[in-house]
């Protein structure tokens, strides 16, 4: 299972993703399915960097991934102390539509065949299934 460990810099994001998309690609994936991970990735990474490890670059994300013939599976963690996802305001509610943030893993969760997240709430598991099913 491929693995890179990056430095909590947004900076960092782009040649992770990268290497997750060009193995997809080699794979054979979609583009559709390629989009749908890229962004839901992107998302993951980034709030590992600026909510788990808030932007401390001695702090570090680990993603790891597995390119199978049917799935993709992500898992992206970070050195921070978790949160509990059930607790985020609801990105759709009234007040909280004109926020400029606050949707990341409404987006995830739309895009992904399956997101999961540990006990701790530092690490995500993002599947995506290679036929581009989402969640019902």
């Amino acid at each position: 299972m491929p693995s890179r460990t990056f430095s909590s810099r947004i900076g960092n994001i782009p040649p992770v993703q990268d290497a997750v998309l060009e193995e997809l690609e080699a794979a054979g994936y979609p583009e559709k399915c390629r989009f749908a991970v890229k962004l839901a990735l992107d998302e993951a990474m980034a709030n590992a960097v600026r909510h788990g490890n808030h932007n401390d670059p001695d702090q570090t994300v680990t993603v790891d991934w597995e390119v199978a013939e049917d799935r993709v599976t992500i898992h992206i963690e970070d050195c921070g102390c978790g949160f509990e996802p059930a607790a985020l305001p609801d990105p759709t509610a009234e007040e909280n539509l004109h926020r400029p943030h606050g949707r990341g893993v409404m987006l995830m969760k739309a895009y992904m065949t399956q997101v999961l997240f540990n006990e701790a709430g530092n690490r995500v598991t993002l599947m995506k299934r290679r036929d581009c099913t989402l969640p019902r």
